[in-house]
């Protein structure tokens, strides 16, 4: 019989705040992950907003700082974010299998992801990324740098870059072989190094692809039987934050594109999953899609709490 294939997309607010922080959170993600391993062939993508943010403004700082640090290209933080995350997560999982006495292998893909130079996305940046600020200090760094910074899910305050959408997975071959063998493989982290083509070959571009949209995608390519996006709620509301907010168990693709239409989702917050959920459900033979926070993940994949997403 088949092993079924199920995509991870875990939210980079999941990770922490600072590399100490998530050291001792992706413990607890790597048990969830390990558990659903026992079942599934699993790959794994993740979100880096507050990580590739961190380091941005590391760099940056230290630049003007003078001395010898050179300016970071901002396709560069994310590589670095895709590094440090992933040695986390893939050191936690190795340990969590170790503990089980399982013998599965775990693989980190530094991932590129081709994007279209030409994207609108470029032109009305939507993807938040760093710390939260207040509305003051939002105002401040703005007049400080010149970036953008718009209120994200009613939280806060944060800087936003351009989401184009992924194409095309450069590393798409070595990941299927390597989920194929049963391996538990983490990829397209931060959706991916955002490349376009120069001719022939690639060149890295300022942006921070939807980690959600790029697990869609890499869902699709593998044939996956489940998108699992992980965020920090168990269930999908509309009306949210109204006196009339109501939590929604399941919904057709018509049903989906129908609460958008109204406005219902935030734009880089849950509007990106919801849009990445229909992606792949429409592209997809049988699979369906489910939206719950990490913490519930078990529950939601026995239908106890979360959102399900199909044709």
């Amino acid at each position: 019989m088949r092993k079924k294939t199920i995509v991870i997309a875990l939210g980079g607010n999941a990770l922490g705040n600072t590399p100490l922080n998530q050291v001792e959170l992706v413990k607890k993600t790597a048990k969830i992950i390990v558990d659903l391993s026992e079942k599934y062939n699993v790959a794994v993508g993740h979100g880096n907003g507050p990580q590739v943010g961190m380091i941005n403004n590391a760099m940056e700082f230290a630049a003007n700082k003078g001395g010898d640090t050179p300016d970071m290209p901002f396709a560069e933080c994310g590589a670095m974010s895709q590094g440090y995350i992933g040695y986390h997560l893939s050191q936690a999982i190795r340990n969590e299998l170790k503990n089980r006495n399982k013998e599965k292998e775990v693989a980190y893909i530094l991932t590129q992801v081709l994007v279209d130079k030409d994207d609108p996305a470029f032109k009305n940046p939507t993807k938040p990324i760093g710390n939260f600020l207040t509305k003051k200090q939002a105002e401040d760094k703005a007049k400080e740098n010149g970036y953008l910074y718009v209120e994200d899910a009613k939280r806060g305050y944060r800087r936003v870059v351009a989401s184009p959408l992924p194409k095309k997975i450069i590393e798409i071959n070595v990941i299927k072989s390597l989920v194929e063998n049963n391996n538990i493989v983490i990829t397209v982290g931060g959706g991916g190094i955002p490349v376009i083509k120069t001719g022939q070959n690639l060149t890295g571009i300022s942006a921070v692809i939807d980690k959600d949209r790029s697990s869609s995608l890499l869902a699709h390519d593998l044939k996956a039987d489940m998108l699992l996006i992980l965020t920090t709620i168990d269930k999908v509301m509309i009306n949210y934050k109204k006196e009339n907010q109501k939590e929604i168990d399941e919904m057709t693709i018509k049903e989906a594109k129908k609460y958008i239409d109204q406005g219902e989702f935030a734009p880089g917050s849950m509007l990106p999953k919801i849009e990445a959920c229909i992606d792949f459900v429409e592209k997809s033979d049988e699979g369906v899609a489910l939206i719950t926070s990490l913490e519930k993940a078990s529950e939601a994949l026995e239908k106890k709490t979360g959102i399900v997403i199909r044709k």
